[in-house]
């Protein structure tokens, strides 16, 4: 929306002020600055407000704005008058003011740092987060203008108003002056202020996703007269999968007198539909696709998935179809799961929903499931199917204009039925945010992730998002970080979520082996060693092994406190005939499941070789699938058919004010079992001992997202759990590594790690920004610059990281007077680019001893590598003998600071043996970084040699991380080579380059992502 000339010419529009959010009960609205062109939107807006609103909001009656009000809430100059407006089918729902004032309370311009501000929301919107959602937006306003605090005037019967700002987070200070209570709001962020934000964003956005996945009624946009075609198959599949809301068929070609189709309602129009429908599916060809949009918006749907291709996947010209599509969708209110999308799945027995190109809905199971590709998604689906896994939810989203991985993660964090949640990402819009949305939810349940495109530098087609440029091994660290589980390939997905849907976490790495295979039973050892597992000698029960052997081994072996898991091979038995017995499965998973039924905290696997039923039984005897009533006759909709409608909600969901249903707080069970707080297992379809089987917490169970885990008792043991079965000792082992390394991670982010106070003391930040500041203000290009040594040097004191000092030698005479002023012995080094960090070219020299031996060796390196102008030789004197590394921190736009360290030379730039970290840094990630590496134990006395200072080392990068924590200009740091003594270390070199940090995605306001 563009500014009028009335506007002032200084103070242009400010666009970047523009922003959709997520509201409280899961739908959308637009947050804009007002302008002279509202004033109509205003009055209409200000007509539907009630008179008690009206008072509370000017303290008097007033029923209506006179002229002189109406120009003045659309006249701004956006700097000491803004205001921001929330609207929904562009409509004002929600206003915000703030007039800057002075110490009296008067009308003032800059440096005045104080504003006042009030809020009217309709009434009819009252309740769904407008008011916390245009405090956070228009504080950030007041911020960028040069504002430090509110103050507000509150009547004290205005108790929703005093809620906002005492719930924001924000440090405040009340007071009661002349009947009103005075509050004062410091507009600082806060921890408080940034948990709040963070906490509203994931209650809003699971709900956002909850509404498209339990909708109370589904039209099928596109619907085709005859059999066939993408909205037909839809429909059937609808009605196959027994949905238990109403489903309308909608066409704008259908007969006048057409009634229904596939014995439900058919329409012409949703206008003709008599109630309000909660999810529509367009299936419509991509140019009809926006009076889809428009019509579902008119007549209040709540979100859409859209099947239509034509979009990004098509170039430029399909991509601004898309971020017109999102933009039309999002000013109705409605979410978007598409386009070019395959569909949804919910398999909660009170839904029932298949809204998919999916021929047949997938058993009910623990599984949540999400997936940017169609042909993907429908392996997946296949996969999992074939064996007998079940899931609890799938998205398949085509090209994530709109819900996203992380959306899906928001959703997963607070599922009840969800354990595990399963990823095929293609790109990441927001990689910071992935991470933190990814280590919350991992910290109560496993998050598997696969992640396609992962070397060809772009985006897919059809996802336009912005690129990340950093590696994919350092994309794999910060997701390891996170505590994502990382694996290659979708097969490997599914086996690890297999195990972990199924199974609770090993305590450890130690494995015991079991079998009637002794090669088997090796395979199946080495791998164990292949994947930095502890196995014990394999147990060979021979090939006349019963599976009552069996059954006893293996309770023996879940018995044996000198094991954490358990893998079970298994080969056919061969008869008296000599013919390999292979119908025998259903006996062997019936005594192995016996097994585990007295209960145990071991997880168990099973790999077999051609041994038919086995993996079909044990997915049956104990299985993810919970098992699943008779489906009932699909209901066609009808006009009576809303007085059951209640029914058909699922019973974990609640009203919110707005009577949209919202998800419940995560349930008793939210994932795998982690070593030491083991909870009861109950078979799945049943709910768990003391919990009812709606899903609502029981009493004493956390009912506010705290993960029962962590409330669990840890002496209930677990019951049986599915036992997953391979036909691969290595693909089973593999999915057992992950989980010991998850479980591993699970047991120390329960112990988060911290920044040492000590730093305190010795970093000067003030200092530090002065000097980046003055150095960026004479900076020649807009980009930043890189510093000089001595400047790098000077930043880097600041922050208590000394590198030793250089001084040039342009010819032999200056070398001899640096040698002098520095101290014998010295090396000589070449600092031109192409030399640099080259020892192995001969542009290094050390341990020269005194003013001969340095002339001599100065002569030898102009004579072999060339003149002084062009090696920029320097003098420095030398450090400790020790271990050389490199430390490094940079900037990326999208995922933001990233620490990294390694060997110097070979090991991190031939093999890239380097690991990564992101900043900010704590001191058990500066720990587990220099662990993390394959070259390590070079640090810790490999081979009889010394071990050298790690505590200095991991002090250096909690300082670096600091450094650039602290500074988003510093843009790129590079300490090398970084010499770590037995006793200290020695910072040979440092390149720094300043630049204005890149815009973030992760900080301010909560929005929604525009691409």
């Amino acid at each position: 929306m563009e500014p009028t000339p009335e506007q002032s010419p200084h103070h242009a529009y400010p666009d970047h002020w523009e922003a959709d959010v997520v509201l409280r009960d899961g739908g959308t609205a637009r947050i804009r600055p007002i302008t002279t062109d509202d004033a109509e939107r205003l009055v209409s807006f200000y007509e539907q407000v009630s008179d008690e609103s009206k008072y509370y909001r000017f303290f008097a009656p007033y029923p209506r704005l006179s002229d002189r009000d109406v120009h003045r809430f659309t006249h701004h100059d956006y700097v000491d008058r803004v205001g921001l407006a929330v609207t929904i089918g562009g409509e004002f729902i929600g206003t915000v003011r703030y007039d800057r004032i002075d110490g009296t309370g008067r009308p003032a311009s800059a440096p005045a740092d104080e504003a006042e501000v009030a809020f009217l929301v309709q009434d009819a919107h009252q309740g769904r987060g407008v008011a916390s959602a245009l405090l956070e937006h228009i504080a950030a306003v007041a911020r960028e203008r040069g504002i430090r605090r509110f103050a507000a005037e509150v009547l004290p019967a205005n108790n929703k108003m005093i809620k906002v700002f005492r719930d924001g987070g924000y440090t405040q200070r009340r007071s009661f002056e002349d009947g009103s209570v005075h509050l004062t709001l410091d507009l600082e962020p806060t921890e408080k202020s940034l948990a709040v934000q963070r906490g509203r964003e994931q209650r809003a956005e699971a709900r956002s996703v909850q509404r498209l996945l339990a909708p109370g009624s589904v039209a099928v946009i596109g619907t085709g007269r005859t059999p066939g075609g993408v909205g037909r198959t839809v429909l059937r599949n609808l009605l196959a999968a027994g949905y238990t809301g109403r489903t309308y068929a909608v066409n704008r070609a259908f007969d006048e007198g057409l009634a229904t189709l596939d014995g439900v309602p058919a329409h012409r129009s949703l206008g003709e539909i008599d109630e309000q429908v909660d999810l529509a599916v367009i299936a419509v060809p991509a140019h009809r696709v926006p009076e889809a949009v428009a019509d579902c918006g008119e007549h209040g749907v709540q979100g859409l998935v859209v099947l239509s291709a034509g979009y990004a996947e098509r170039g430029a010209e399909g991509r601004e179809l898309q971020r017109e599509l999102v933009r039309q969708a999002r000013s109705y209110g409605m979410r978007i799961i598409g386009p070019n999308a395959f569909g949804i799945i919910n398999t909660a027995e009170t839904v029932r929903l298949n809204a998919s190109l999916a021929p047949e809905s997938p058993a009910r199971g623990r599984i949540g499931l999400f997936t940017q590709s169609g042909a993907i998604g429908i392996a997946l689906l296949s996969g999992l199917h074939r064996r007998g896994a079940g899931l609890s939810s799938f998205i398949s989203a085509g090209n994530r204009a709109d819900v996203s991985g992380n959306d899906f993660l928001q959703y997963s964090f607070e599922d009840p039925d969800t354990d595990v949640a399963l990823l095929y990402l293609e790109s990441l819009g927001n990689p910071r945010k992935f991470t933190r949305l990814a280590r919350r939810t991992a910290a109560v349940k496993p998050v598997v992730v696969v992640k396609g495109a992962r070397h060809s530098g772009t985006n897919p087609p059809g996802h336009a998002v912005p690129v990340s440029r950093i590696p994919d091994t350092t994309v794999s660290a910060l997701m390891r970080q996170a505590g994502v589980i990382r694996v290659d390939t979708v097969t490997e997905m599914v086996d690890a979520g297999l195990l972990l849907a199924g199974q609770p976490l090993p305590a450890g790495p130690r494995v015991a082996i079991l079998g009637n295979s002794e090669s088997l039973g090796l395979l199946t050892y080495d791998a164990c060693l292949a994947e930095g597992l502890r196995p014990r000698p394999p147990i060979d029960l021979t090939t006349g092994a019963s599976p009552q052997d069996f059954r006893d081994a293996l309770a023996e072996a879940l018995a044996d406190g000198t094991c954490d898991a358990v893998i079970v091979t298994a080969i056919p038995w061969v008869g008296e005939n000599g013919e390999a017995e292979t119908g025998d499965g259903q006996v062997l998973a019936e005594a192995l499941t016996k097994a585990v039924a007295g209960g145990s905290a071991k997880p168990v696997a099973v790999v077999h070789v051609e041994i038919g039923g086995l993996a079909e039984a044990l997915a049956a005897a104990s299985s993810t699938a919970a098992p699943r009533p008779r489906t009932a006759a699909p209901r066609a909709a009808s006009p009576e058919a809303g007085a059951d409608r209640a029914a058909t909600t699922a019973p974990e969901a609640t009203k919110d004010r707005a009577g949209t249903t919202a998800p419940a707080t995560p349930a008793a069970r939210t994932g795998p079992t982690a070593p030491g707080t083991a909870t009861a297992t109950p078979a799945l379809g049943t709910p768990a001992s003391g919990t009812p089987a709606s899903g609502t917490p029981a009493s004493g169970t956390p009912a506010s997202g705290t993960p029962a885990d962590a409330t669990a008792d840890p002496e209930t043991p677990p019951g049986p759990g599915r036992i997953p079965a391979y036909p691969a000792a290595e693909r089973a082992v593999r999915a057992l590594a992950e989980a010991v390394k998850y479980a591993q991670w699970r047991r120390q982010a329960a112990v988060p790690g911290k920044i040492p106070e000590f730093l305190d003391d010795t970093i000067d930040e003030a200092g530090a920004a002065a000097l980046i500041e003055a150095q960026l203000a004479t900076a020649p290009d807009p980009r930043g610059r890189p510093l000089t040594h001595d400047e790098a040097r000077d930043l880097l004191g600041h922050y208590g990281i000394d590198v030793r000092p250089t001084l040039p030698a342009p010819d032999p005479e200056a070398a001899v007077a640096a040698a002098a002023r520095l101290g014998y012995p010295v090396a000589l080094k070449t600092t031109a680019p192409h030399l640099r960090h080259r020892a192995d070219l001969g542009g290094v020299r050390l341990d020269v001893a005194d003013e001969e031996a340095l002339r001599r060796a100065y002569g030898e390196l102009t004579d072999l590598l060339g003149k002084p102008a062009e090696l920029l030789p320097v003098v420095q004197a030398m450090a400790p003998r020790g271990v050389d590394t490199v430390v490094r921190a940079s900037i990326d736009a999208a995922a933001g600071a990233i620490l990294s360290f390694g060997l110097a030379g070979a090991p991190s730039e031939l093999l890239g043996d380097t690991a990564h970290r992101l900043v900010p840094a704590t001191d058990r990630d500066a720990a587990e970084l220099i662990r993390s590496i394959r070259a390590a134990p070079v640090l810790f006395g490999w081979r009889g040699s010394a071990p050298v200072d790690t505590g200095a080392l991991e002090e250096l990068l909690l300082r670096l991380s600091r450094l650039v924590d602290d500074h988003p200009e510093v843009v790129s740091v590079a300490l090398e080579p970084v010499v770590v003594a037995p006793q200290g270390l020695t910072v040979l070199g440092a390149s720094v380059r300043l630049a204005p940090p890149p815009a973030r995605s992760d900080v301010g306001p909560r929005r929604l992502p525009n691409y």
